[in-house]
C-alpha cells in the first residue's frame, strides 16, 4: 500500500487538488457530528480548519521546493499554536454562579486534532490521516453515549423551552426529568414577548445514573404544549 501511495505523496498540481479535497471532506466528517449537536463549530468550521491546516504544509513544500530554503515544520508548529486562539472561542462558562459548568472542551480539541489531520493530510502522510480521522470519528461520536450514560455519572445541564401558552404543564415535566434520574434546581422565566412563544430555562442535575441528554430532551419535546426544548 505504501508503494501504490507513493505518486501520490510528489507535489505536483493533482496531489495538491487530492490533499486539500480531502482535507475538505475528512474536516466535515468530524464536524458534521459537532453541528448535528447544534455546537458553534459544524462542519464548514472543522472543513476549514482542516483546509487552512493542509494548506501551511503544501505552501511550506512550495517554498522548499521553489527557492530552495524553509522548514516545513516551523509553518506547521504555527498552525498547532494558533490554532488555540480559535478553540478558546468554543469553550463556554454557562448556568449560574453556583452551577456553573464548561462546555465546548471536545468541540475545541476537535478542532486542534482536525488542524493536525490537516497538517498529515497537506505532507502527504494519508495513511495517518485516515487513521487519525477514524479515530475521531470513533471517540467524538461513538463513545458519546457511553460518556454520558456509563461514565459521567455526575452532569448538568440548562435546558431552553418554548411553549404555546402560559399555562405549563410543569407537574408532566417534572415527572419526566425525575423518572429520568434528574432533578431541577433552578427556574427562569424569560421576558415573554406577545409575538413569540413563551420561553423558559431549567438548570438540571444528575447526580448518579440516569437517561442521557439527548433522551430526556426527546421526552421533554415530547409533552403537549412544548415547541422546543434543546440544551444550552
Amino acid at each position: 500500500m505504501l508503494v501504490l501511495l507513493d505518486p501520490l505523496r510528489e507535489f505536483t498540481l493533482m496531489t495538491v487538488f487530492l490533499r486539500l479535497f480531502l482535507a475538505a471532506l475528512f474536516g466535515a466528517c468530524i464536524g458534521l457530528e459537532r453541528g448535528m449537536r447544534h455546537h458553534a463549530a459544524g462542519f464548514r468550521t472543522y472543513s476549514i480548519v482542516c483546509i487552512g491546516a493542509a494548506s501551511v504544509m503544501l505552501l511550506s513544500q512550495y517554498l522548499l521546493l521553489a527557492f530552495g530554503s524553509g522548514d516545513p515544520s516551523r509553518m506547521g508548529a504555527q498552525v498547532i499554536s494558533g490554532i488555540g486562539f480559535l478553540g478558546a472561542g468554543t469553550i463556554l462558562i454557562t448556568g449560574h454562579s453556583r452551577g456553573q459548568r464548561v462546555k465546548g472542551l471536545t468541540t475545541a480539541a476537535g478542532l486542534w486534532s482536525a488542524a493536525c489531520m490537516g497538517l498529515a493530510i497537506g505532507a502527504g502522510f494519508y495513511e495517518a490521516a485516515v487513521m487519525i480521522l477514524l479515530l475521531l470519528l470513533v471517540l467524538i461520536a461513538g463513545l458519546t453515549h457511553l460518556d454520558e450514560a456509563h461514565i459521567k455519572t455526575a452532569a448538568a445541564m440548562q435546558v431552553y423551552i418554548e411553549y404555546d401558552s402560559s399555562d405549563l404543564p410543569f407537574s408532566d415535566l417534572l415527572l419526566i426529568i425525575r423518572s429520568a434520574g434528574w432533578h431541577m434546581s433552578t427556574i427562569e422565566f424569560l421576558a415573554n414577548d406577545p409575538s413569540r412563544p413563551y420561553m423558559v430555562l431549567l438548570d438540571l442535575r444528575r447526580d448518579g445514573p440516569g437517561i442521557t441528554k439527548s433522551a430526556l430532551l426527546q421526552q421533554l419535546h415530547a409533552v403537549e404544549g412544548v415547541l422546543c426544548a434543546e440544551d444550552l
